[in-house]
């Protein structure tokens, strides 16, 4: 995708924000490719920083994807139609649209089988060597760009992505009025989660989580319940019984673990009733020693999910129509100068009072 130059805009250059270094980020020119058949040029508008952006920054390094030289960052994103490409018949210049950040090779048997997200060759925005989306403009597929109501904010529309992730968790999981919830962890993820377990019909939703702030969140946004744990492996025998109490008698049909830790999966596997359902949404540890023997000998499955597949058209009509409300979640907005950039990074990575952190640009 280059390494800068000029937009097609009146020879202004498209600027983006590059991770260079280790805990180092500079607005630096960003040379578009080439707008393809079925491609668009794309202003971006709104970006939000996601946990894998702040992680990237501080270790130049996610699972086994290595940031091995300069790399443009960003993925919740939407913006503005600037100029479509030859063959594109959906979208005209002006539209506001939610971009979709991964690319599969429609080539391989899982593209075909439609389970696209876990493409081996899958393109994904900021994900090396893949460039990002927090420039002023960038190129992307047409059938990835999904157009926004009248009635969605462009925020509304970047949000689209971790809400992606909270909609394919509660797809996978088979979340409906008749699957009672536990929520591990109250962090941005967890709680468009709880949001989307409630529009999906989960009667009962519990909360766990180690922060109180995050805890009156998800309060507000409608739990029927949580529970304040510690960071402590000694400590799950009662806060299982804990969340027990305050899931009832039927008890917790699935559990999503949205931290990915030992803790987290333990209590989730011991807290989740026999014949029931844990699905894995963070990946905070690569691995984890958890007690799988006495889950599986009360045939718990576990779940496994990856990002999402698709889920933008729903996203949308769930936020369309208020059956989901993801404005409370974005607590901090900033512009896109240099100074900007690494204060929103910085008040993401520090977490406090900080959920959804969005650019403006």
């Amino acid at each position: 995708m280059g390494k800068g130059g000029k937009s097609h805009q009146e020879g202004e250059e498209n600027m983006a924000a590059w991770l260079v270094g280790l805990n180092t980020l500079k607005i630096q020119p960003f040379k578009l490719p080439p707008l393809g058949p079925h491609d668009v040029r794309v202003r971006m508008k709104a970006v939000g920083i996601c946990g894998s952006d702040v992680h990237f920054l501080k270790t130049l390094r996610l699972a086994d994807f290595v940031v091995k030289e300069p790399m443009v960052i960003g993925h919740e994103c939407a913006g503005i139609i600037e100029e479509i490409g030859s063959e594109v018949k959906n979208l005209v210049p002006g539209d506001r649209v939610a971009l979709e950040p991964g690319i599969g090779c429609w080539r391989c048997d899982l593209c075909k089988e439609g389970r696209y997200n876990i493409c081996p060759d899958m393109k994904f925005f900021a994900t090396p060597p893949v460039h990002g989306s927090l420039a002023r403009q960038v190129v992307h597929p047409a059938d990835l760009c999904f157009k926004l109501p009248d009635n969605l904010s462009l925020e509304e529309g970047a949000m689209c992505e971790p809400l992606s992730v909270a909609v394919h968790a509660c797809r996978r999981a088979n979340i409906g009025p008749e699957t009672n919830v536990l929520v591990m962890g109250a962090g941005p993820i967890g709680l468009v989660t709880l949001l989307a377990a409630r529009a999906f019909g989960a009667p009962r939703i519990v909360v766990v989580d180690v922060d109180d702030y995050r805890l009156s969140v998800a309060n507000n946004l409608g739990a029927d319940g949580v529970v304040k744990v510690s960071t402590n492996m000694q400590d799950i025998p009662q806060e299982v019984e804990r969340i027990c109490e305050m899931m009832g008698a039927v008890g917790v049909h699935v559990t999503f673990d949205c931290a990915g830790f030992n803790k987290t999966m333990s209590t989730a596997l011991s807290a989740t009733r026999a014949g029931g359902r844990v699905c894995l949404v963070g990946l905070g540890h690569n691995e984890m020693t958890v007690p799988l023997t006495p889950a599986a000998a009360r045939e718990v499955d576990i779940i496994g999910i990856f990002r999402y597949k698709n889920t933008w058209p729903l996203c949308i009509e769930l936020l369309r129509s208020g059956k989901i409300d993801v404005k409370p979640l974005i607590t901090h907005r900033f512009g896109f100068s240099q100074k900007e950039v690494e204060e929103a990074f910085e008040t993401s990575a520090r977490g406090g009072d900080a959920i959804k952190v969005m650019f403006n640009l």
